[in-house]
């Protein structure tokens, strides 16, 4: 797709009710695309439709939930015909060490960030097909920096690379591309919410330029926008992270030195009870999870 070549087109957003996933839904209705929000916050999935200057609509769904998005993804194609490119968005974190985490929570990030990617695809994969479409994952730096206290994030994202990686390799000779996109701390709830634990806003605040500076949001997504306009197999939202790519062999050996110089001023302090989700996107979870049981 070349620039303006998504006029018309539809895509797909999930975890679009905030953050990344809402900046890139009016991001891509302002370049003339048709979108479907799919997220957990069926209020907020509203408040950014009303705001899009195009055509879209919301569904309220968990993507990790294999019948749910499989009925969304029938109605999606009912509603506009066609897909023609998918966002996979949507994605939790939680933080702290992992002696000390909760099982659940843990276990809760890998099903949202890599099951539900999976699930997303496999869902709306046979639309894409018929439209020889384009697939942004959203990855993160944490899929290229294996960091202490992010254990279950790191893991997922390491995850949906590879995933991703695999995808592109059996459906590009059916014509669908497949993208992913990496993102280093960005100005979204999800990252406040992580700094309101202070053992990991104080281990951030003490890594090297620019790894540990939080980046606005609207330039990261412009990026990954026009790295679906161009169908990119690789997308940077902050300039410097295509250099890591080149020294990722040699990072986990030096984030591992770094890691035991960190955990071991942490030592002496009580560890505090473990913590959920972080930010409004993970209490949306949380409360979805809730209902769910009761």
């Amino acid at each position: 797709m070349s620039g303006g070549a998504l006029a018309g087109r539809v895509a797909v957003v999930t975890g679009a009710a905030r953050g990344v996933g809402a900046a890139s839904a009016r991001a891509l209705s302002a370049r003339g695309a048709r979108l479907a929000l799919l997220g957990l916050e069926p209020e907020e999935l509203e408040r950014v439709s009303a705001r899009l200057p195009g055509q879209s609509a919301h569904w309220h769904v968990d993507v990790t939930d294999h019948e749910a998005m499989d009925a969304v993804a029938a109605s999606v194609r009912e509603r506009f015909g066609r897909v023609d490119v998918v966002v996979a968005n949507a994605g939790v974190a939680a933080g702290g060490p992992f002696a000390d985490s909760d099982p659940d929570v843990w276990r809760r990030v890998i099903e949202v960030n890599l099951i539900g990617s999976a699930v997303t695809a496999r869902a709306f994969l046979p639309a894409l097909l018929a439209q020889r479409g384009y697939l942004l994952q959203i990855a993160s730096l944490a899929a290229i920096v294996p960091a202490p206290m992010m254990t279950a994030y790191c893991a997922s994202k390491a995850g949906v690379e590879a995933y991703a990686h695999s995808l592109r390799a059996e459906v590009g000779h059916r014509g669908v591309g497949v993208g992913i996109g990496y993102l280093s701390w960005t100005d979204t709830d999800m990252v406040r919410g992580a700094d309101e634990n202070a053992r990991l806003r104080e281990s951030r605040r003490r890594l090297p330029w620019p790894a540990g500076k939080t980046y606005p949001l609207e330039p990261a997504v412009e990026r990954l926008v026009k790295g679906i306009e161009r169908r990119s197999t690789h997308v940077y939202g902050q300039w410097w992270l295509r250099g890591l790519q080149a020294a990722r062999g040699a990072l986990p050996v030096i984030v591992a030195e770094g890691g035991r110089r960190e955990m071991r001023r942490f030592a002496d302090r009580p560890a505090g009870p473990p913590t959920g989700l972080v930010g409004a996107g993970g209490a949306a979870d949380e409360r979805r999870r809730g209902d769910r049981r009761s």
